[in-house]
């Protein structure tokens, strides 16, 4: 699988599938996870609240169309919220493998994924940009090319010097 990375909206990414860092009610929020209903419309939130009327649990992943946005599928991840104490890195881990996983499922080859729990998460920067190099570079996948969509300059520049 190629990866690569790139400064911008993850909402504006022509690839099969976006990865939303959702939080576990699955209902829209702040950050990506604001942006990725916004763009996509009410039928992301319609499909979200039919699919998962009990949400996800932290390190789950599953899918819902993309509504509105050039992407296919939305594929929601629940990542830890370091923030309220959640520290354990396999959960973020996980994230990255069942967004993969469900990626498979569905027949997705390229896939944009956000640094999960990297915002209001306060996952560390560093870690959370090693968590997901080291787990898409791991986890056996059909994906052909994942993006990893690097929100500001910084965290773009951070990422490419670790690609």
């Amino acid at each position: 699988m190629d990866i690569e990375v790139v400064e911008g909206d993850i909402t504006q990414q022509d690839v099969d599938a976006v990865v939303n860092a959702a939080n576990r009610a699955m209902r829209g929020g702040a950050g990506v996870d604001g942006a990725i209903h916004r763009a996509g419309g009410p039928a992301v939130l319609e499909d979200c609240r039919r699919r998962f009327p009990d949400g996800l649990a932290t390190g789950d992943a599953g899918w819902t169309t993309a509504g509105e946005m050039t992407a296919r599928w939305v594929i929601h991840v629940v990542g830890p919220n370091r923030t309220r104490g959640e520290t354990d890195r396999s959960l973020l881990t996980s994230c990255y493998r069942r967004a993969l996983e469900v990626a498979d499922e569905l027949g997705a080859r390229s896939v944009a994924f956000p640094l999960i729990s990297a915002g209001a998460y306060g996952w560390p920067l560093d870690d959370a940009v090693d968590a997901a190099l080291e787990t898409l570079r791991a986890t056996p996948t059909e994906v052909e090319m994942a993006r990893v969509v690097a929100f500001g300059r910084s965290t773009y520049d951070l990422v490419s010097a670790r690609l």
